[in-house]
């Protein structure tokens, strides 16, 4: 018997306290939702805040407690006062922790996206900004596809148009840096700041991220000339300052540190001191706001789908580069090692193998598909004629990616190819368009 039909003959209903006997063991707590992947298990929340599972039986009984039943993952809704003489702030929800709470009786958690809800939950924000706030999907930011950030970039253009000064787009931080730098190519011209804005850590967490970092990002807005697209977290692990970082030179380099991010062969725009709210610019070279009522916001929202990207790595083989071909791809970002090398060569007698490689490479940029080559080493840039291989991968017509991050020419060389003719494409990689690549890169202590 699955643990539903066992609650609902019992007459059991979600949130009820409960008495548990199975065999010698008891156990007292809450019922939970059950869960779909193990149907046959009973879940109960303890008053020590775990949550168990127990196998549903005909051996086990269950005692009904005294207390009042209470629904799982609902946000109560406030009415909230907002000055209407304040910016107007849209913020745009994809998903992610930034919206998220925990129900600590349920162990799950749920997200919130209206006004009410979401301005509750940060009240600091009412002092900023006149916000609204609409979700444009809910999802892991694993499953960002192209067509998201053409999502967002028309929303973007709808919030401006409609009055906002400005934008927050919340976004879950996996892949948020990555959307960044693709929408920062989307909005070809943007006279308004779009920030986004995620959180490592859940909204009522005594470590959460997402309060000062999305009132970090509402100061930004309101008390600077920055237009354009960005990103803002938190600078270091402390409460201290958030980091405005540039939108096609940043990275992720830690799973779960709320200062995560680094700008990388770059350093960030602005930061912005969490109390006093005083920004500090660390560059003067960004794009400033258009006070002009009437100007247009422009966008080229198309990316090409048939782009990858490949890592190389020891031991390859060269159907890993056919693959591409046979399946008609139009553009790939070889992530090389060092200064922008793949294996290719043969210099003993266990790399026989190599010698297909480079053949399948030219074979597959001879079918039309642009190739780019980027490094693994995150910080530095490439450089293609040190060493005979990478010459030999130019030769073959790979190329040099410069300083971008393989993420930046990912979605860079995407968006080429989905708005422009492939020899301009190849033309336009190399050169820098929204901040991607630097003239060159410093060695900083």
């Amino acid at each position: 018997m699955d643990a539903e039909r066992f609650m609902k003959k019992r007459g059991l209903a979600v949130g009820q306290p409960v008495r548990v006997k199975d065999g010698k063991r008891e156990l007292t707590g809450s019922l939970l939702p059950g869960s779909p992947k193990n149907n046959g298990v009973l879940r109960l929340k303890l008053g020590s805040g775990y949550n168990v599972g127990i196998r549903v039986s005909g051996k086990i009984r269950v005692e009904k407690l005294e207390g009042a039943k209470k629904a799982f993952g609902k946000a109560h809704k406030k009415a909230i006062q907002q000055d209407e003489s304040l910016p107007r702030i849209s913020i745009l929800h994809t998903g992610g922790t930034i919206a998220s709470r925990v129900d600590y009786r349920s162990g799950a958690v749920f997200t919130t996206f209206e006004p009410e809800d979401f301005l509750a939950m940060f009240p600091e924000m009412l002092k900023i900004g006149n916000f609204s706030s609409r979700l444009l999907a809910n999802m892991w930011s694993d499953d960002l596809r192209f067509k998201h950030i053409e999502v967002i970039a028309n929303a973007v253009k709808k919030e401006y148009e409609g009055g906002a000064a400005g934008v927050i787009v919340g976004m879950g931080t996996d892949n948020i840096a990555v959307a960044t730098a693709a929408l920062a190519f989307a909005l070809e011209q943007c006279p308004i700041p779009v920030i986004f804005v995620g959180a490592q850590r859940s909204s009522d967490r005594p470590s959460t991220d997402a309060a000062m970092n999305l009132t970090c990002a509402a100061h930004f807005i309101t008390k600077t000339d920055f237009a354009g697209v960005g990103l803002c977290m938190h600078n270091s692990s402390s409460d201290d300052k958030c980091a405005i970082f540039p939108a096609c030179k940043t990275k992720k380099l830690h799973s779960s540190r709320r200062d995560a991010f680094r700008a990388v062969n770059d350093t960030p725009i602005a930061l912005v001191d969490y109390g006093t709210w005083h920004v500090g610019f660390l560059k003067n070279d960004y794009a400033r706001k258009n006070n002009d009522k009437n100007a247009k916001i422009s966008l080229r929202p198309k990316f090409e789908d048939k782009v990858a990207i490949l890592k190389a790595h020891i031991n390859m083989f060269p159907e890993q580069f056919e693959f591409y071909h046979k399946q008609k791809y139009k553009g790939l970002v070889i992530e090389g090692t060092g200064l922008g090398q793949a294996p290719g060569h043969n210099p003993n007698q266990y790399t026989k193998i190599h010698e297909k490689i480079f053949p399948a490479l030219r074979k597959l940029i001879k079918s039309g598909c642009v190739v780019v080559m980027t490094t693994n080493t995150v910080y530095g840039r490439v450089h293609m004629h040190v060493y005979d291989k990478a010459t030999d991968l130019v030769n073959l017509g790979v190329i040099s990616g410069e300083d971008m991050l393989t993420d930046t020419a990912f979605v860079k060389l995407a968006w080429l190819l989905g708005n422009y003719k492939p020899e301009q494409a190849k033309e336009l990689i190399g050169k820098n368009l929204r901040g991607e690549i630097s003239k060159f890169t410093t060695y900083d202590e």
